[in-house]
C-alpha cells in the first residue's frame, strides 16, 4: 500500500476537523432556512448563526454583537481599510500606517488607497521578524486614520507587539486593525486586552471551513460597510449568511477555545523536534528562531538552492510544504517579508515554510527529515 502524503502547509489552510464536519452536516442536508426569514425555518437558521457568533466572540475575547461575519479574512481587512478612508480620492486624503509584514489583503488595499491620494507609511521589521511598537508610534501623525499591525506573521510565525502599539495609538486617538487570522487557534486572543479596534480571524486556518471569517469591531469604533444591499449583520455586511459554514466556524472556535493549551504544548514539542532535525542539515538557516513565534511555524533557508524547486521535489516525494515567494508571470520573486527584514534576495529565494497542525504527528516529522535532507543534497549536486 502506498505511503500516504504528509501535509505540512497548515498556514495555507487546514483540514476540516471531523467534529466540525458533523456540526455542519445537517445544514448541508435536511436543515435549511434564510436567517432573515421570520418563519420557523428562518428562526432555526438565525439561532444557529447566533450560536456561532457567540462561540467566535468567546474565542477572541469579545461580545457577540461586536462580531461581524464575512466570507474571508481578505474581505474583512479590505472592509476596515476602505471604511477608514471612505473619502479617499474625493478629497479625503489622510494617513495610513502599516507594517511590511502584513498580509497581501492589507498591502494591496494600502497600495490602492495610496493611488487615490492617501499617504502611506510602511514600517519594516527588524532582523528578528518583529516590528517595534516604538517604530509604529513614531509614525503617527495628526492626520493618521488607521494603523495595521498583524498579530502573527503568516510566513515566519513571529508574534508582533500589538498591545504596545495599540496603547500608543489609543493615546493619540488612532484606531488599530489587527489581522489575527494566522494566530487564531494557536495563541490565546483577547481583543480587548490587545487594545485593537478591529480584529480579523478566519475559520479555515484552524480546522474550520473555507468561506467563513469574522471581523470583531470594538463597541463605538467607526465602520462603514463594504458590501451594501441588505440588513444582515446589523447592516454592517449585506448578504445572506452561509449558515453551514458559520455553524462550522462556531464549532471550530469552540474546539479551539477548549483545546488551546493542549494544542500549543503539542505543536511546540513537534516543532522543537523538527528544528532539531533541521539543525543537522548542512548550511540550513532557521529564520527568527529566537523570536516569539507561533508554536507550529518554521521558516528555513538552504543557501544555494531555489526554494520553489525544493517544494516541487518534496511534493513529488509526498510532502507538502510551501515558500513565501509569489509566482508571477512565470518568475519566482523573493518574499517581500524577508526582503523587508534585510534578508538577501538569494537567501529569500532559498527559503521554505514548514507549518504543522492538529493532524501532524511525530512519525510524519521523522519521515520528512531524511527526505528533506536527501532532496537538498540532490539539488545541491545538480550542475
Amino acid at each position: 500500500m502506498p505511503t500516504p502524503p504528509v501535509y505540512l502547509d497548515h498556514n495555507a489552510t487546514t483540514p476540516l476537523d471531523p467534529r466540525v464536519g458533523e456540526a455542519m452536516a445537517p445544514w448541508l442536508g435536511a436543515r435549511h432556512g434564510n436567517p432573515s426569514s421570520v418563519h420557523a425555518f428562518g428562526r432555526a437558521a438565525r439561532a444557529a448563526v447566533e450560536q456561532a457568533r457567540a462561540q467566535v466572540a468567546e474565542l477572541v475575547g469579545g461580545q457577540p454583537p461586536e462580531v461581524v461575519f464575512t466570507a474571508s479574512g481578505t474581505e474583512a481587512n479590505n472592509a476596515v481599510l476602505l471604511s477608514a478612508f471612505a473619502g479617499a480620492g474625493g478629497g479625503g486624503g489622510g494617513h495610513l500606517v502599516i507594517s511590511e509584514l502584513e498580509h497581501p489583503s492589507i498591502q494591496a488595499a494600502a497600495d490602492r488607497l495610496e493611488s487615490l491620494g492617501v499617504d502611506v507609511t510602511r514600517r519594516r521589521p527588524g532582523a528578528d521578524g518583529v516590528v517595534e511598537a516604538g517604530s509604529v508610534a513614531a509614525a503617527l501623525r495628526p492626520d493618521t486614520r488607521l494603523v495595521c499591525l498583524m498579530l502573527a506573521n503568516n510566513e515566519l510565525g513571529t508574534v508582533q507587539p500589538v498591545a504596545e502599539a495599540a496603547s500608543a495609538c489609543r493615546a493619540r486617538g488612532v484606531p488599530l486593525l489587527c489581522d489575527a487570522v494566522q494566530a487564531a487557534g494557536k495563541l490565546a486572543i483577547d481583543a480587548g486586552a490587545l487594545g485593537a479596534d478591529y480584529l480579523v480571524v478566519a475559520a479555515h486556518k484552524f480546522n474550520g471551513p473555507v468561506g467563513a471569517a469574522a471581523l470583531w469591531i470594538r463597541e463605538g469604533a467607526a465602520f462603514e460597510p463594504l458590501i451594501l444591499g441588505g440588513g444582515q449583520e446589523r447592516r454592517r455586511r449585506a448578504g445572506t449568511e452561509n449558515v453551514a459554514a458559520l455553524v462550522g466556524f462556531g464549532a471550530c472556535a469552540a474546539l479551539a477555545s477548549e483545546e488551546l493549551d493542549g494544542r500549543i504544548e503539542r505543536l511546540s514539542r513537534l516543532r522543537e523536534g523538527l528544528e532539531a532535525g533541521l539543525a543537522g542539515i548542512p548550511e540550513a538557516r532557521l529564520h527568527c528562531a529566537s523570536s516569539p513565534r507561533l508554536p507550529h511555524t518554521t521558516h528555513v533557508a538552504f543557501p544555494g538552492l531555489i526554494g520553489e524547486e525544493l517544494v516541487v521535489r518534496l511534493d513529488l516525494a509526498g510532502f507538502a510544504v510551501s515558500t513565501g515567494a509569489a509566482c508571477a508571470s512565470g518568475v519566482v520573486e523573493p518574499s517581500r517579508t524577508l526582503l523587508a527584514m534585510g534578508v538577501e534576495a538569494a537567501e529569500a529565494l532559498a527559503s521554505i515554510r514548514i507549518s504543522l497542525g492538529t493532524t501532524t504527528d511525530e512519525a510524519e516529522i521523522r519521515r520528512f527529515l531524511p527526505v528533506l535532507e536527501r532532496e537538498v543534497e540532490a539539488l545541491r549536486s545538480c550542475p
